[in-house]
């Protein structure tokens, strides 16, 4: 009897053991796979009103860029996980360097989204952003 008892508290424990590591390996695949939709670097496509003229600005995430008259700093990007329905999102800060008076307030200090450009809209007279890609 006594053996069966050691035996049946070994498979429990068993048991237990395994069901520990199994969660363990799936909390850090999800933990990976997380961090793979983080980019280093957000594409944004910048539209010149005057000249009606197009360029593409690669930004590195925590780098200050300098276009023309605006600076502009890509915080955070991040892709969907989803593929049927990409999204792209990404904290972006523009400041206007024409404006002398106030070097501290942000044209556009939010979230942009790819697919909804409108949501939080980018309200400059001479200059359209829009979120491309995040990569």
């Amino acid at each position: 009897m006594v053996s069966k008892k050691n035996i049946q508290v070994g498979k429990n424990n068993f048991k237990l053991i395994s069901l520990v590591i199994l969660f363990y390996f799936f909390s850090i695949l999800n933990l990976n796979s997380q961090n793979n939709l983080e980019g280093s670097f957000t594409d944004i496509k910048i539209l010149d009103k005057i000249s009606s003229k197009n360029t593409l600005l690669k930004l590195k995430n925590g780098e200050l860029i300098k276009f023309k008259d605006l600076a502009i700093k890509s915080l955070k990007c991040k892709d969907s996980e989803f593929d049927d329905n990409p999204e792209i999102t990404a904290y972006i800060q523009v400041r206007d360097l024409t404006n002398k008076n106030n070097d501290e307030v942000f044209v556009f200090n939010g979230w942009m989204f790819s697919s909804s450009p409108s949501i939080a809209p980018f309200d400059h007279p001479v200059y359209d952003v829009w979120l491309i890609n995040c990569y």
